[in-house]
């Protein structure tokens, strides 16, 4: 019984470590992806080719 409960714990633990992985890579490509769109918005014409209205 006591295994069973230290398999759950450990199965839980690297499931959030796992996800934790995750969402820190998934924030590094939106903040990439927000740069290079931010760094395009300011050609010449930045006001018509914004992909997003601040």
């Amino acid at each position: 019984m006591i295994l069973l409960v230290a398999l759950l714990v450990v199965l839980i633990v690297a499931g959030l470590g796992f996800t934790l992985h995750v969402l820190w890579v998934l924030a590094a490509v939106l903040l990439v992806l927000w740069i290079i769109g931010f760094a395009i918005g300011r050609g010449e014409n930045a006001g018509s080719r914004r992909f997003y209205r601040w």
